[in-house]
């Protein structure tokens, strides 16, 4: 099952956790919708968008069925048209969508629905229950491994992202809203963070589905604003946080982060567009241009704004900071900083750069 899309309610995404359990069916979420399904639960593999694992891209490929609910099949959710192919699918598809013009824009889909994502649980009754045990699930349980593993990583010094966020999801309390904008940083919250499902704790993901930059933080003001009682956490990268900064001025005037429930931004600073020299790297290597950043010191210009903030240098130094910013009443801001090299939770810069010359050369 690949889910998603906007307008599930707590009662819909509930019947959708129980619908998949009666069918022990492998539970995927589209690009910035971790929040539809809990990431924690025995049968959730993964998110299919940027970054995707490649082992869960490659059982997609081979499903002999795929029911996607509440998606547009778009080039994120799909790998760029290729985990279905286009116009039909070599799997069964089942597509589901709120929007009449979604359905068969792009996928031939052997079955078709448009409904409200706020009465999937009414659409999932009337599919029905199994009556003998599901044969596949030896199949589910290798697709489960496969998002356990995709969840180790290799340590990386002097700042490991993985750490910072696995720190986060350890020590926040469980309905805390997550938000971040566009951008390479994105990735470790995405493969990283298990957002515990909106049928227990109402959205928790605020991300943008159209690559935006600058949504994070405003998001996060706005989150603090109107749920005053939920920490708030803002993920950012620098390009990314210089879009919408000035935001930290709402914040301080409306009291964002106060009530016992703390706004945190986090800015992840390497110095650099990260998906733009990504891209220059895999097309252009060693030719730069236009993607370096002159940065300001993000934890100066908080201040300035009125928040408490900090420079972390190292892992070790990150959980300390996030715990005084946890008891701050009131906005805090950690500025991380991390080598221009550490460009995506999965290769390097200096590897990109490698591998396209080789390619280069080949040709």
């Amino acid at each position: 099952m690949l889910v998603g899309g906007s307008g599930w309610t707590p009662r819909s995404a509930l019947a959708l956790e129980q619908f998949a359990q009666s069918w022990n069916l492998p539970v995927s979420c589209g690009l910035r919708f971790q929040d539809t399904f809990d990431n924690r639960h025995p049968l959730y593999v993964g998110d299919a968008g940027i970054g995707i694992n490649p082992a869960l891209a490659e059982r997609i490929r081979q499903a002999d069925l795929v029911m996607a609910l509440g998606l547009r099949l778009g080039e994120m959710t799909t790998s760029g048209y290729t985990l279905l192919q286009a116009p039909r699918p070599q799997q069964r598809l089942v597509h589901l969508h709120p929007g009449a013009e979604e359905l068969g824009r792009v996928y031939a889909a052997d079955v078709l629905l448009q409904a409200c994502l706020s009465s999937m649980d009414e659409v999932l009754a009337g599919l029905g229950m199994p009556t003998t045990p599901p044969t596949w699930s030896t199949w589910t349980a290798a697709a489960v491994a496969d998002y356990a593993r995709n969840r180790e990583h290799t340590p990386v010094e002097p700042m490991d992202l993985a750490v910072v966020v696995k720190t986060l999801e350890r020590l926040a309390p469980a309905d805390t809203v997550y938000t971040n904008g566009a951008g390479n940083y994105s990735g470790w919250l995405h493969r990283y963070l298990r957002y515990p499902g909106l049928a227990h704790t109402g959205k928790t993901q605020l991300a943008p589905t159209s690559g935006a930059m600058g949504y994070g933080l405003p998001a996060a003001v706005a989150a603090s604003l109107t749920q005053p009682g939920r920490v708030v956490i803002n993920l950012a990268g620098d390009g990314d946080f210089l879009m919408n900064g000035q935001e930290m001025a709402t914040a301080t005037g409306y009291g964002a982060g106060r009530d016992g429930a703390p706004l945190i931004s986090i800015v992840v600073d390497n110095g650099t567009y990260g998906t733009i020299r990504m891209h220059q790297e895999r097309e252009f290597p060693g030719r730069v241009s236009g993607s370096d950043l002159y940065n300001p010191d993000f934890a100066a210009l908080a201040r300035a704004y009125g928040w408490a903030a900090e420079r972390v240098t190292r892992t070790e130094e990150f959980e300390p900071a996030f715990v005084r910013a946890l008891r701050h009443a009131g906005p805090s801001l950690i500025h991380l900083q991390l080598p221009t090299d550490v460009i995506t939770s999965r290769t390097t810069l200096q590897a990109i750069r490698a591998a396209a010359l080789k390619r280069h050369a080949g040709n």
